[in-house]
């Protein structure tokens, strides 16, 4: 027989019949921590590459030749807080680790601004980061391992434990027939996120990120006080964007956040086009009309990406993938976004010199224009949805919605499966 899997904890149809059930945001206090330290990886890695726009600065005054570079990033913290998370607010909460990424790139910048007076600059720009490195490396030493990974590996005692401080007595029982059911998937679902992940670095964030203090150079702007205040601002709004993002990704969809900020940075990235193209004193102290314009244009590109186009790849990475593969595939659509970003990172400065600045942020329109079509065509809507329904979408679309959830023998597995769960 076919096993019929009924709605499941975090669906629609689940919460509608038990609304008490539902959980907020802010409504376990243990999944927050756990999300937050988790999300100290993010903040590292924020900071590391919001430090270096500034610490490029100075480190060109003591060194001839600089070569613009960055670390891995690592996607288990994402995927640890997707699998630790309720369904219904896993969105935001997965998008706490990006909003650390934001934060700790604003971080850099305050720090960045607070030492550039001080003998050794960017040796101390660069040195703080070690803090939040030793603080996450205490605090992760008192983490579980997610409870979804705990019954991957059969430790189901173990996983109950965990869920047991993270949902109340009629919801529990629910979650842990939900996990004992779970169904390995046929197909792994990699190449939509990985062209996801490449679109979020070809749409230019990580350039904003890395030059802006260069960008308002070239706009004009020729003190590097000054560069680093506008760029202070830049990132601020960064980080307040992401805030906003943690609100309306678990509210509007995966899909509509990621539309509608494309639109904007499709129009923002034409501003900074044009400012570039027109911009008639790029030698002047002030940056002149089309040097504030540059300006505005960043600010506008940083205000509608950072709602979406920075947290929704992340988050939907870290949902589509069977539980068997999450790790691997989310490892894979890791690396594909750091490729492309040190490609971006690597090239921007080399185009911008050969083509010219406003011929390059035209480019990076017409990537976010292909990036939109994309999400239109490919991108499946994963709002509210248990990774089981996920993985359903997936099927459907492989096989078609009348394909069968497995053979006899596989239904007998998961009954068995389901009463050592209850």
């Amino acid at each position: 027989m076919t096993l019929t899997i009924p709605s499941a904890p975090g669906s629609s149809g689940y919460l509608d019949m038990y609304p008490e059930r539902r959980m907020s945001y802010f409504g376990n206090s243990y999944i927050l921590g756990l999300t937050v330290t988790a999300g100290i990886g993010g903040l590292l890695f924020g900071y590391d590459t919001g430090v270096i726009s500034g610490a490029l600065l100075y480190i060109k005054d003591d060194f001839d030749v600089v070569k613009q570079r960055v670390g891995v990033a690592s996607v288990t913290a994402p995927v640890y807080i997707a699998e630790a998370s309720p369904s219904e607010v896993r969105g935001g909460l997965v998008s706490t680790n990006v909003l650390m990424i934001t934060g700790g790139q604003f971080l850099s910048y305050l720090i960045n601004s607070a030492f550039t007076q001080v003998p050794g600059t960017w040796r101390w720009m660069l040195g703080v980061s070690g803090v939040p490195a030793v603080v996450q490396f205490v605090l992760m030493m008192f983490m579980p391992e997610s409870p979804r990974w705990l019954f991957m590996k059969n430790r189901k005692e173990e996983a109950i434990q965990v869920l047991t401080r993270m949902y109340d007595i009629s919801r529990l029982e629910d979650e842990i027939d939900h996990l004992s059911a779970a169904e390995e998937e046929e197909k792994q679902r990699k190449h939509t996120v990985s062209y996801l992940e490449a679109f979020q670095q070809f749409t230019g964030i990580n350039t904003v990120m890395y030059y802006s203090p260069t960008i308002v150079q070239m706009a004009g702007f020729h003190s590097n006080q000054l560069a680093l205040l506008l760029s202070l601002i830049v990132a601020a709004m960064n980080a307040a964007g992401t805030v906003v993002g943690i609100y309306f990704i678990d509210h509007c969809g995966r899909k509509k956040l990621a539309l509608s900020s494309l639109c904007g940075v499709i129009i923002s990235l034409i501003i900074l086009s044009v400012s570039f193209f027109k911009q008639s004193d790029a030698s002047s102290s002030d940056g002149g009309l089309y040097g504030w314009l540059a300006v505005l244009g960043l600010a506008l590109y940083i205000a509608f990406f950072a709602p979406g186009m920075g947290p929704v790849p992340w988050t939907v990475n870290s949902e589509i993938y069977p539980q068997q593969y999450r790790g691997i595939c989310g490892g894979m659509s890791a690396t594909v976004n750091w490729i492309s970003n040190l490609i971006v990172a690597q090239t921007f400065l080399s185009v911008a010199e050969a083509a010219g600045t406003g011929v390059t942020f035209l480019i990076l329109a017409g990537i976010a224009v292909l990036a939109a079509v994309f999400v239109i065509v490919f991108v499946p809507e994963t709002q509210g949805l248990t990774f089981s329904e996920v993985e359903q979408i997936w099927k459907e679309r492989a096989w078609g919605k009348n394909s069968g959830w497995g053979s006899s023998s596989e239904s007998n597995d998961m009954d068995g499966l389901l009463e050592q769960g209850s």
